[in-house]
């Protein structure tokens, strides 16, 4: 396959799982405002999801120090300058499936095509702004279709397994920074059992994450116990059947990246599988006795540099 065809595929369905988690994280940012709580903490919240998709600088370029819910959004979701807005993913998961349009599926390629000028619609008749959450809910339920279009009518060739590495590395990178962010502004969870005045809060807090993940039914599958901090953070990082977990995701990555290299030595794999293994055989006491932030941070060093490898691997190497 060519590169540029491979490298097109990767990043169509990069942008779609990358639209998919802002709508999530977007949406327990919105749910979790509707709940009582003091301006400090809702402002908190609303910084801490500029800080998890590294928008910060952007942000405050266009409307200053001060952060409000409906700048967020408005910037998060319909700017076109902000790359990692919904908008701008769709736009580009779009112009890139329509680069390798030969390639796809009719089925596919129609999913991505009526996915943009739907939003685009959306957008401009103001249905975001009458109901936020379920515009959410639809943003998530077009990449759930997009995948199901994507299994359930293409050859799995070498096309297919790129399109799928796109999307796990998407998603673990996305899920590391969601725990980081959420975790690292209730570290204080982990000292000691809460006031008894904050466990309702702590209870839609943690269960606003879950949900965030698609993961709170799975969690009370799982653990049939109460909601506490350390069993989310074992199921958002380490089991291997959670589907947006970071274990979940690397094995997906590595049988992937199997069925695309043919040289066994092959430094990428190499290093997503040095990943994997250090997720397999970690324990979630021991992440946190060293500290969940550093783990985390590391692991998003890490997967960025193995995205760089799968680049200059097998795609068009980004230029600097």
């Amino acid at each position: 396959m060519l590169s540029r065809t491979a490298d097109h595929l990767f990043w169509m369905s990069r942008y779609t799982e990358r639209a998919e988690n802002t709508a999530r994280m977007l949406d327990v940012n919105y749910q979790t405002s509707l709940l009582p709580q003091s301006t400090t903490v809702a402002q908190a919240g609303w910084q801490g999801l500029l800080s998890i998709s590294e928008l910060k600088p952007a942000y405050a370029a266009k409307y200053g120090d001060s952060v409000n819910p409906r700048d967020v959004m408005d910037f998060m979701v319909r700017d076109e300058k902000n790359s990692s807005s919904i908008i701008s993913c769709l736009k580009n998961a779009r112009e890139n499936a329509r680069a390798v349009r030969g390639t796809l599926t009719t089925e596919v390629w129609e999913t991505q095509n009526q996915t943009y000028l739907e939003v685009f619609r959306m957008l401009r008749n103001g249905d975001f702004e009458r109901d936020p959450g379920q515009f959410f809910e639809w943003v998530k339920f077009r990449s759930h279709l997009s995948r199901g279009v994507t299994l359930g009518t293409m050859l799995q060739d070498e096309a297919f397994h790129f399109l799928r590495l796109g999307t796990f590395l998407e998603r673990a990178d996305n899920t590391a920074r969601l725990v980081d962010v959420k975790f690292h502004s209730f570290q204080g969870d982990f000292l000691g059992a809460p006031n008894v005045e904050d466990q309702e809060y702590d209870f839609y807090h943690w269960s606003a994450i879950l949900r965030s993940v698609s993961g709170f039914e799975v969690y009370r599958k799982v653990y049939r116990d109460v909601i506490k901090p350390e069993r989310v953070a074992e199921l958002l990082i380490l089991r291997a059947d959670m589907p947006r977990s970071l274990l979940g995701c690397l094995n997906e990555v590595m049988s992937n990246l199997a069925m695309v290299t043919s040289d066994p030595s092959s430094e990428t794999q190499r290093r997503a599988g040095k990943l994997r293994a250090d997720l397999q055989f970690a324990r979630i006491d021991e992440i946190l006795a060293t500290g969940l932030h550093a783990f985390l941070t590391q692991f998003l060093d890490r997967v960025n540099e193995l995205g760089a490898h799968i680049s200059r691997e097998f795609l068009v190497p980004a230029t600097t």
